[in-house]
């Protein structure tokens, strides 16, 4: 099973002996339930009351969804960041302009926080 980590690193443990949770919308298999990804899949979804548990998993699978687009994202900024880098070499410029960098940290961080 995997651990869910603290910011300090460490494996997140909880005082009454129980397992951490999942990371978002992965669980691990109960008796009678897969885990894993694709159509299909139950979760556990850490309550036998079915009214939230059947929320979980709603919010579970959004999660997934979200999850996705910003992979497919994140892989269309880094091509394109690619780009400009391949034709800024091209037109003898540098690989990177560090104020640029600078930037796009700066917006991350006004919008995420730090």
């Amino acid at each position: 099973m995997t651990d869910v980590v603290q910011q300090n690193g460490g494996p997140a443990r909880s005082n009454d002996g129980e397992q951490p949770d999942e990371p978002a919308g992965i669980a691990p298999a109960s008796s009678g339930e897969t885990a894993g990804s694709g159509p299909g899949r139950v979760m556990d979804a850490g309550t036998q009351e079915p009214e939230t548990a059947a929320r979980i998993r709603q919010i579970r699978t959004r999660i997934d969804q979200i999850d996705q687009t910003i992979i497919d994202l994140w892989q269309e900024r880094a091509s394109l960041s690619q780009e400009v880098g391949a034709m800024r070499r091209a037109a003898g410029g540098t690989r990177l302009v560090l104020a640029r960098e600078r930037e796009i940290l700066e917006h991350f961080r006004a919008a995420l926080g730090p």
